[in-house]
């Protein structure tokens, strides 16, 4: 079975994740909470690089783009577009790009956009510009470029809870030997090789690698879950970015 239908159809159900990512988004529109900052911090590290690309496939230059999407983080707090949400049976995802979307139709000038950025910590102009070119086709829409990087983002995110808590077991080292077969099947004789290497038998290896893989699983529906505000939307929003990760039809 594939990555993406092993993940769509896991053991562990949407709705038991009780913390969504809204209230993260709550947090960020209420200056005087307490978690505010922190909040604002958290939006602009995981959701800042889908921004910057949906802005540089609307064309816009690599230099223009970044104080584009600064100022877009900048205004998000300062005009208070996140007060007032209802996150009933809304998307992050989908609010996040109505709210940039919306942001480049409205005349302003860029010019005074890197002295108006509000000290919002982005990704360097270099970082962005490699992960922004990395893999993606010419000829994909701004906002399935947009999908595409988000769910990368989320994969990428996953990945990493599921390498902070291997560690905090102190797997560490068997991690990084066996991740490589989170998205792909072992070729013959891989985990009798990497048996020897770990001190495991070839059958410990592929205990290990199904194990991981269930964990994977779980953190990447984690991750999905607190994006929407049904968590019981999982599988369909699952579906949803897993299309986007394909090549585009031409």
């Amino acid at each position: 079975m594939s990555l993406a239908g092993s993940i769509a159809h896991g053991e562990e159900g949407g709705a038991r994740f009780a913390t969504t990512h809204w209230s993260v988004v709550l947090a960020a529109s209420q200056p005087d909470c307490a978690q505010h900052d922190q909040a604002l911090a958290t939006l602009c590290r995981d959701y800042w690089l889908p921004v910057y690309a949906y802005i540089r496939r609307r064309g816009h230059r690599p230099e223009d783009a970044q104080d584009l999407a600064q100022e877009f983080f900048a205004r998000l707090l300062a005009k208070r577009w996140l007060a007032g949400i209802e996150p009933e049976g809304s998307r992050f995802r989908s609010f996040l790009l109505t709210a940039v979307s919306r942001f480049l139709a409205n005349e302003y000038d860029r010019s005074q956009a890197a002295k108006r950025g509000g000290g919002i910590p982005l990704l360097n102009l270099e970082d962005a510009e490699l992960l922004y070119g990395d893999g993606f086709v010419s000829a994909e829409s701004p906002e399935r470029l947009y999908d595409r990087r988000w769910a990368i983002a989320l994969l990428n995110r996953a990945l990493n809870r599921l390498r902070d808590e291997t560690a905090g077991h102190g797997k560490a080292r068997q991690f990084e030997a066996l991740h490589r077969f989170l998205s792909r099947d072992a070729d013959p004789r891989e985990y009798e090789d990497l048996g020897r290497l770990l001190g495991l038998g070839s059958g410990a290896v592929a205990v290990a690698v199904h194990r991981l893989r269930l964990r994977y699983r779980y953190w990447l529906r984690n991750e999905v879950a607190r994006t929407l505000a049904d968590p019981g939307q999982v599988d369909e929003e699952l579906r949803h970015l897993f299309a986007a990760l394909q090549p585009p039809t031409r």
